[in-house]
């Protein structure tokens, strides 16, 4: 039997799963600034080892960070403002009407309608000094440089779609339907403009990432993010490269992307994605997917493949369906895409979504590729002992996730089960069900899975109204916040003192992880 391609997850560790949007903030929304300096500490003294975040790219309708304008770029709502005003780039009353926007979860809406015009000021104020630098943040020019692979394509993207009224690219003019064929520089001045001022924004995010990752790696927590399967068909990743996608003459797609019926919907998930051109791509040694992977390693410690079956075979929809319900499997790139990762990375840490309709082929992928793959304790308790979630049947070489972004919070996960599953629950743990989140907390740590990863709303026992996101529902839905407004996908945060409150738990939750081995490895040194 072959070794298998990878082979890293070696020890057990604990990781907190948390967007940066949802963190505390004075403007509107979780930024890259002091809360998440406050956060990081607060995941090296309670003794996680990893933080597990959602794709950081800049979204678009429906503010989804799995439906990103670009699979390499950064989000600019992440751009911390205070550090600017630090430097004298803003002023605390240019950021004023951001501090008066509510708290408790993001208002999409108004942020990008004052979020955008206060970085633009920036911008201007940068041009007019004549710097090519800012403190801490390098080169401007040779940042522009390093990223030009994907930068020019993106920054373009972003201008005309800013010139045609946030259209997606196929319904403008056809002179700009094709990037290969544009000179920017024949474009008008506000054109041109705006594509050097998205590629100052990409300039602030990655150099105030660059100093998270820095804090991140000195709290001793690896970072650990999602990666799309997919990419948004309106992207700067499908404009700026049509011939990667399954596109047609006209630059449509000939079938898209979707799931067939699951646990999360009877008619399955029409994602609505472009798919591949496999053939293409295998042909050019996956150079796309490289170079996205390449982007990715940029950000984070570790990346988590979501929809990992893709890869072995993919639902195909007819690209004019109003459901998933029809289409078919075809098979993906298979573990000849995995080894060429290995032949241009290395063993790097790749964790494998494997959640949902999985067949042999797929279980014979990941055994192959040796990827951790995932259990979710919420999909446990369905009265039957063989349940591969369950504790008793959990892997070692695999990340255990009491839920994810897409499940309800514990609490209100099991408000809503029905009462033999409960009750199963409560015998399971010997528990009386009172405390549930925690219960969840204290089973994830004592799993033989190696990676444990919990949710920050569970660390608060917070009910339904904390949940992050409702597969297959699409902007407000019927979870009403306390203050009578209704709250929906991607848009929940911790208010101040909820932060204060978890930041509080530290304590016990080195505790436990030291009762369970997952704090951290110290590497013994040998004396000389």
């Amino acid at each position: 039997m072959e070794e298998p391609i990878f082979n890293w997850l070696e020890n057990r560790g604990a990781g907190l799963l948390l967007h940066p949007t949802s963190l505390p903030g004075r403007h509107g929304i979780g930024t890259l600034g002091a809360e998440l300096r406050r956060f990081l500490a607060f995941l090296g003294s309670a003794g996680f080892t990893s933080w597990q975040m959602l794709p950081p790219g800049p979204t678009g309708y429906g503010d989804c960070p799995y439906s990103s304008f670009s699979a390499m770029a950064g989000n600019p709502y992440l751009i911390d403002l205070d550090s600017l005003i630090g430097i004298g780039l803003l002023t605390e009353e240019e950021c004023a009407e951001l501090v008066r926007l509510p708290q408790a979860r993001v208002d999409f809406g108004r942020l990008y309608q004052i979020k955008w015009p206060i970085l633009k000021l920036a911008y201007r104020r940068f041009v007019k000094s004549r710097k090519d630098s800012l403190a801490g943040y390098g080169s401007y020019r040779k940042f522009k440089t390093a990223k030009a692979s994907w930068l020019d394509s993106y920054a373009l993207f972003m201008a005309l779609k800013a010139t045609h009224a946030g259209r997606p690219w196929w319904e403008w003019p056809e002179q700009f339907r094709i990037f290969s064929s544009i000179d920017p520089e024949k474009l008008p001045r506000e054109t041109r403009e705006e594509i050097e001022a998205q590629k100052f924004y990409q300039y602030l995010f990655f150099g105030q990432w660059n100093a998270v990752r820095a804090l991140a790696k000195e709290a001793g927590v690896s970072i650990v993010g999602d990666m799309p399967f997919y990419v948004c068909r309106d992207s700067a990743d499908v404009w700026g490269a049509p011939e990667n996608f399954d596109l047609d003459e006209n630059l449509s797609p000939k079938a898209v992307a979707g799931v067939p019926p699951d646990y999360f919907s009877k008619d399955g998930q029409l994602w609505g994605n472009p798919l591949y051109n496999w053939k293409y791509l295998a042909a050019n040694g996956y150079g796309w997917w490289m170079e996205r992977l390449r982007a990715a390693f940029d950000i984070f410690d570790v990346v988590r493949l979501d929809h990992f079956r893709a890869f072995h075979d993919y639902w195909n929809v007819p690209a004019d369906a109003l459901t998933a319900r029809k289409g078919e499997w075809l098979y993906g790139p298979g573990l000849d895409f995995f080894k060429k990762v290995r032949e241009v990375f290395g063993n790097v840490p790749l964790i494998a979504e494997d959640l949902g309709d999985i067949d042999e082929g797929v279980r014979e992928l990941l055994r192959a590729t040796g990827l951790p793959g995932m259990a979710v304790l919420h999909f446990a308790f369905s009265c039957e002992p063989e349940n591969v979630y369950l504790p008793h049947n959990h892997l070692q070489n695999q990340v255990l996730y009491a839920g994810t972004h897409d499940n309800d919070t514990s609490r209100g996960w099991y408000e809503t089960l029905p009462p033999q599953a409960q009750d199963q629950f409560r015998r399971y743990f010997h528990v009386s069900g009172a405390d549930v989140a925690w219960d969840m907390i204290r089973a994830c740590y004592a799993s033989t899975a190696r990676l444990a990863v919990v949710t920050a709303q569970d660390l608060l026992s917070l009910d339904t109204r904390a949940r992050m996101n409702i597969p297959g529902t699409f902007g407000t839905d019927k979870r009403v916040e306390t203050d009578g407004v209704k709250i929906g996908n991607w848009q929940w945060r911790l208010t101040p003192d909820q932060f204060a409150q978890m930041l509080a738990h530290a304590p016990y939750l080195k505790e436990i992880g030291w009762l369970y081995g997952r704090l951290p490895v110290v590497k013994k040194t040998t004396a000389k």
